[in-house]
């Protein structure tokens, strides 16, 4: 039988600023967070790195939104070259393929052909995106993908998009650390908007945000 955690609570946990996570890949239990300071990555103001942009605007590869959200997790679930383990157990990954089905979580995936070589996946609560974990099999694939979703919030007005702990790669688009009180007034304020994920963008369209970004930054 399948442990999962109760999707109503998994939001108010959100909503209150709290996130799920397991010691291990293998545990079978779940601990519950809040940090002292918060990462958050800038919509409005995210940078774009001249060099990736570059490649991103090459169009060698294929974004989707919502295709393969049960591979994306499972991908994001395996050890990296530097850890020999993850915080996605089981049970996140059974229950972020339930709030998948119930259009709260959302991955964006990266495609060469039909073979799946990056994504991302987080949760989408009002008008906030709250970033769980990345994957790349070829370079720079995750950070695509991060250009990809940053698209979708600009368009549909997203205000807050929380990367939960600090983490160096990330600090390239401008990501930065606030204290938890600083977060918990944009944390309500962005929860009480009401904002869509909709997949109605393309990757020309990404493209065109992407370079209003760097005209005005």
């Amino acid at each position: 039988m399948k442990k999962i955690l109760d999707p109503k609570k998994l939001i108010n946990l959100y909503c209150a600023g709290y996130f799920p996570m397991a010691n291990s890949s293998r545990s079978n239990k779940i601990k519950i967070y809040k940090p002292n300071n918060r990462f958050i990555i800038p919509i409005k103001k995210f940078h774009v790195p001249k060099k990736l942009f570059q490649e991103y605007k090459r169009n060698q590869y294929e974004y989707t939104i919502n295709q393969e959200f049960n591979d994306v997790i499972l991908q994001c679930s395996l050890p990296r070259k530097n850890h020999k383990d993850t915080w996605i157990n089981k049970i996140i990954i059974d229950s972020y393929i339930l709030l998948n089905k119930l259009n709260i979580a959302h991955s964006i995936e990266c495609r060469s052909g039909k073979k799946l070589i990056g994504g991302l996946y987080g949760i989408h609560i009002g008008g906030c995106f709250f970033g769980e974990s990345m994957f790349s099999q070829v370079s720079n694939t995750s950070k695509f993908c991060l250009l990809f979703l940053i698209s979708i919030l600009i368009k549909n007005n997203f205000s807050l998009l929380d990367s939960q702990f600090y983490n160096q790669h990330l600090v390239q688009f401008g990501a930065y650390e606030i204290p938890d009180h600083e977060y918990q007034k944009k944390l309500k304020k962005s929860i009480r908007s009401k904002k869509e994920f909709n997949d109605n963008i393309n990757y020309d369209e990404s493209i065109d945000i992407l370079q209003s970004l760097t005209q005005t930054s």
